[in-house]
C-alpha cells in the first residue's frame, strides 16, 4: 500500500507552471481534493500534509513536495520515511517524464531513473528504487541538448490541460493504491477510454415495394 505521495518539482514562483513541477500539480491537486493543505516542515526539508480520513487507507497517509529543488529530493524524501518507518515500496513519486507525450502516464514499480535528477537522488537517499513511480508525460523536445530549458518552460495551454486531464483521471485509481491494491490501481490507470461504437446503418425496409401491376390493354369490340 501507499502511505507516502510525493510530487517532484522546484520550489518558487518563477518554476510553478514549468513542466518540471508537474508531480507539485499532482500533490496540490489531490490536497485539495481531500480538503487538507501543505505547510512547510523543515524537518523533512519540504512542504507536508499529514491525512488521516483518505479514501481506503488503513492508515495516516503523507504528502510531500521537497522544498530542496529537484537534484536533492531524495533528501526530503528519506528524513519523512525514515522518521515515520515507511519502506520504499509504500512509496509514490509523481513526475514529468519526457518519454511520454502529454496526455499519457504511466504507473510501474522501481525500475531505471531514465535520467531524471529527482529519481535519482532519490533511489540515492532511499538505498532503494524500488518505491513506486507515476509517471506524468510531458513530451521531448526532440533533441536531448534541449531538455534542460524544455522542462523548465511553461507548457502550452493544451499540453498543460492534456496533463491535467491525466491527473484527474489517476485519481481515480488512489483509493486502490491507498489500499494496497496495486493490480488494480495498475489496470485503471493504464485503461484505454472505450472507442466510440460506429453509428448504425439505417434498416432496410424489410417490405420492397410492390410493383404496379402491368395495365390491361383496351379491346375495342
Amino acid at each position: 500500500m501507499i502511505r507516502l505521495l510525493v510530487g517532484l518539482g522546484n520550489p518558487g514562483s518563477e518554476y510553478e507552471d514549468t513542466r518540471h513541477n508537474a508531480g507539485f500539480w499532482w500533490i496540490d491537486g489531490l490536497a485539495r481534493g481531500l480538503g487538507t493543505s501543505l505547510q512547510l516542515d523543515r524537518n523533512y526539508h519540504g512542504l507536508v500534509a499529514r491525512v488521516n480520513n483518505a479514501p481506503s487507507a488503513p492508515g495516516p497517509i503523507w504528502l510531500l513536495e521537497p522544498m530542496t529543488y529537484m537534484n536533492v529530493s531524495g533528501k526530503s524524501v528519506a528524513a519523512l520515511a525514515r522518521f515515520f518507518k515507511i519502506a520504499p515500496e509504500e512509496i509514490l513519486a509523481i513526475h514529468d517524464e519526457l518519454d511520454l507525450p502529454p496526455g499519457e502516464m504511466k504507473f510501474k514499480q522501481g525500475g531505471g531513473t531514465g535520467g531524471h535528477n529527482g529519481l535519482k537522488d532519490m533511489q540515492a537517499q532511499l538505498g532503494s528504487g524500488n518505491f513506486w513511480r507515476l509517471r506524468l508525460g510531458i513530451g521531448h523536445p526532440g533533441h536531448k541538448a534541449e531538455v534542460a530549458n524544455f522542462v523548465l518552460r511553461k507548457p502550452p495551454l493544451a499540453e498543460r490541460q492534456a496533463v491535467e486531464d491525466c491527473i484527474a483521471k489517476s485519481y481515480e485509481a488512489l483509493p486502490l493504491m491507498l489500499a494496497g491494491d496495486m493490480a488494480k490501481a495498475l489496470t485503471k490507470i493504464h485503461a484505454k477510454p472505450p472507442r466510440p461504437k460506429p453509428p448504425k446503418p439505417p434498416k432496410a425496409d424489410a417490405t420492397p415495394p410492390s410493383s404496379p401491376s402491368p395495365s390491361t390493354p383496351e379491346t375495342t369490340p
